[in-house]
């Protein structure tokens, strides 16, 4: 089998001439991996979604297929225009039209800290969670602060999408500095019941677009 591995910390194989003191082409193993073995595990797909400072919403309309198993959305400082928002997902089944068909049941919670408020959590948030609706849904933190330096970071985790036997699973995990000066760490899980491939995502603020400078980078995982 041909040599797989691209980088090792970030440096091109091509340019690695020793390991520790072994040539590169005496590496037999990697911590204990076979060296012809070892995959890139995160894969980068398309271009980050980025916003130009006027944008009501960020997505994915292609890259979402049978390729991997697990998809992840990596959010870099969201940044609302509007003070006290919440970040927002929803996804698009194939043959669907528009972001408001899929119905999702989902539980949240979240701890925080700050100056303005006692430490606290995990504490349920009952008026995140769904229950089989069709509405987008809240992940990452809650309610959002608009100053230039505030905005909201996190991962979504979407597993088999284009699976079409099973629900669709999700999980995100988000830290944010809350309008009211804390920060507030959310946890999200639950299912898009939905056994139709899901093709597109989209992800919105509940109130105001989203602001210069958020990005919006999605990965694929490598099955093997």
């Amino acid at each position: 089998m041909a040599n797989q591995v691209a980088k090792v910390s970030l440096v091109a194989i091509a340019d690695i001439e020793e390991v520790t003191g072994v040539a590169d082409a005496s590496l037999a193993e990697l911590s204990g991996l076979e060296f012809t073995g070892v995959t890139d595990d995160h894969v980068l797909i398309g271009s980050p979604a980025t916003s130009d400072g006027s944008d009501a919403s960020l997505g994915f309309t292609s890259g979402i297929d049978n390729t991997y198993d697990v998809y992840e959305f990596h959010f870099i400082n969201m940044h609302p225009a509007t003070g006290n928002a919440q970040f927002m997902f929803q996804v698009n089944s194939a043959g669907e039209d528009s972001f408001d068909d899929s119905e999702i049941t989902s539980s949240a919670w979240n701890a925080y800290q700050g100056a303005s408020k006692t430490a606290d959590g995990p504490k349920i948030e009952d008026d995140k969670d769904q229950h089989d609706e069709a509405g987008y849904q809240s992940i990452l933190s809650r309610r959002t602060g608009a100053e230039n330096s505030e905005s909201v970071s996190g991962i979504l985790t979407l597993y088999a999408p284009s699976d079409t036997t099973h629900v669709k699973h999700f999980m995100s995990q988000g830290q944010g500095y809350h309008h009211e000066d804390y920060s507030l760490t959310m946890y999200v899980a639950g299912y898009i019941n939905d056994t139709n491939a899901i093709t597109k995502i989209d992800f919105k603020f509940d109130n105001g677009e989203i602001q210069g400078d958020s990005e919006i980078r999605m990965y694929g995982l490598a099955k093997s």
